[in-house]
């Protein structure tokens, strides 16, 4: 096992229940993983960090059974395995709960937590019993702190309550170790708070948790350890007197990032986007009155469904507002659609890239290109030398890492490809950026290069719209934060104003005093 010489490790827990030991996975041409040993201990809480391509997801479906290693041993109960299946992780009580979550939002929240497992009826035909099935359930839901019945289908619930179910889920079939897979990247303070809660209620319960996440400070507040990895190879133990965000930046990257300068003082720009009594489909009868400037970063906070995103979409067109006005440079405009929004230089980096703003299969350079095709035609016809150099110049300008642009895109680590979107609208010469949820899911070195791309833009006089639950980043990064309550805007602090404290009271419908 390699350590970082300057930072001390911890002593090895003392019973653990599954132990890895110099597990390793190659594919061709790359070693995924390399001389991995790690223990598990019950009701300890792992932080389990590293930039994408580091080898955690490797390490997970190794754990999962979904892949077996090339080499090394895995002991789990004494027993020694050269690989787990599917079927023995989830045997030995193994369980995951995933960024992207897997649940059937046409059944209810018992069928869900219970699919393939329901209990039935005696009798020849075999059918479910439901009260049976509401009978077990239910005290899953009660331990996980959930407020919705067994009954409830899945489809109603929020973001968090669905990641309840899939905890409840994980608790039925006896989790002695549940990992988690960046389960914050899409929850706002409070939804968050919650699910950190339940962390500590799986660990004094004597459940054991990897915790996968780019938020280092939730790191920071719930592991025990932390496990750093590095080109798929373990460079670090931090024990919890040892865990700091500085500390597990250096392993991680291997050198400090530069302290992220304070925001230079500037004078407001004129107002490049008006929001005047727009209506949300999820609020018709709560208007939006909001002002977006040239040269600012202009942060929208708020909870899980308050309407943020909502906004954005009506003003990049694919919704329709209920009512009220959009002014740009203080003429009204009309935004019926996205092509609208595009020939006045309105652009959205959607929270969803992989859905929503890339097409996975395509090389780099149709991506760039994909929305402004006339400008490298001839007449009908795409000239695909005018395509590599115009994809060519956003490559180099934005530093995507890829060998060229006729790289598949779905290829590239999540921070790439997020460069790969902001990259189609910047050979558009953009006026207003909306940025939705632009780090979720990027590594911290990521995180850094994509506030450095919207701080240049906002230097060159582009306003931009940054939509963002993660409550570190809109402090840190905007120039000012409007924050949304159920779909109109309770507030909009100044620079002199922000605090956590300041945010959350206008998110939950208070006024700050």
């Amino acid at each position: 096992m390699n350590q970082s010489s300057d930072i001390p490790s911890p002593d090895p827990p003392a019973t653990p229940f599954l132990s890895l030991s110099g597990v390793g996975k190659t594919y061709p041409g790359v070693v995924a993983l390399e001389g991995l040993s790690l223990d598990i201990v019950p009701g300890e809480v792992i932080g389990l960090v590293g930039e994408n391509g580091a080898g955690k997801s490797t390490l997970m479906k190794i754990l999962g059974g979904v892949i077996a290693p090339d080499r090394g041993v895995i002991l789990l109960d004494g027993a020694e395995h050269r690989h787990l299946t599917v079927e023995a992780s989830i045997a030995s009580g193994i369980a995951f709960v995933h960024q992207e979550l897997n649940l059937f939002d046409n059944l209810d929240v018992a069928a869900n937590i219970l699919l393939g497992r329901e209990p039935l009826k005696a009798g020849p035909f075999k059918f479910v019993d439901r009260a049976r099935l509401r009978e077990l359930v239910t005290p899953l839901l009660k331990r996980v702190g959930a407020n919705f019945s067994a009954d409830t289908p899945v489809a109603s619930l929020s973001l968090a309550e669905q990641q309840m179910v899939e905890i409840a889920k994980a608790l039925s079939i006896k989790a002695r170790l549940v990992i988690f897979d960046e389960p914050t990247s899409s929850l706002p303070l409070a939804e968050t708070e919650r699910l950190l809660n339940i962390i500590k209620l799986l660990k004094a319960d004597g459940i054991s948790v990897i915790f996968i996440s780019h938020r280092l400070h939730e790191v920071e507040r719930v592991a025990d350890r932390v496990v750093v990895l590095r080109d798929g190879t373990l460079v670090g133990t931090l024990a919890k007197k040892d865990i700091g965000h500085d500390q597990m930046v250096k392993l991680m990257i291997g050198r400090l990032l530069a302290a992220r300068t304070a925001k230079p003082q500037r004078s407001p720009g004129a107002v490049a986007l008006k929001v005047s009594g727009v209506r949300t489909g999820a609020y018709p009868g709560r208007p939006v009155d909001l002002e977006i400037r040239y040269g600012e970063i202009l942060g929208l906070a708020g909870l899980v469904g308050s309407g943020r995103t909502e906004l954005a979409r009506i003003l990049f067109g694919i919704d329709r507002s209920y009512g009220g006005a959009i002014l740009q440079d203080g003429r009204q405009i009309n935004i019926s659609s996205a092509w609208d929004a595009v020939a006045r230089g309105i652009f959205l980096v959607p929270e969803d890239r992989k859905r929503n703003g890339i097409l996975l299969d395509l090389p780099i350079a149709q991506n760039i290109t994909l929305a402004d095709l006339p400008r490298i035609s001839r007449g009908f016809m795409l000239s695909a030398e005018r395509e590599t150099a115009a994809a060519e110049k956003q490559r180099v300008r934005l530093g995507i890492k890829a060998p060229s642009v006729s790289t598949r895109t779905g290829t590239l680590s999540g921070g790439n490809q997020q460069k790969v979107v902001l990259a189609k609208w910047l050979s558009m010469s953009p006026r207003v950026m909306i940025f939705d949820e632009p780090t979720r899911g990027i590594d911290v070195g990521a995180k850094n290069e994509i506030y450095g791309l919207m701080r240049a833009l906002a230097d060159a006089g582009v306003a931009i719209l940054m939509i963002s639950s993660d409550m570190e980043e809109v402090i840190g990064v905007s120039d000012r934060i409007a924050v949304m309550h159920e779909g109109q805007i309770a507030g909009v602090l100044e620079e002199d104003e922000f605090s956590q404290e300041s945010v959350l009271l206008l998110a939950v419908g208070k006024s700050v005093k």
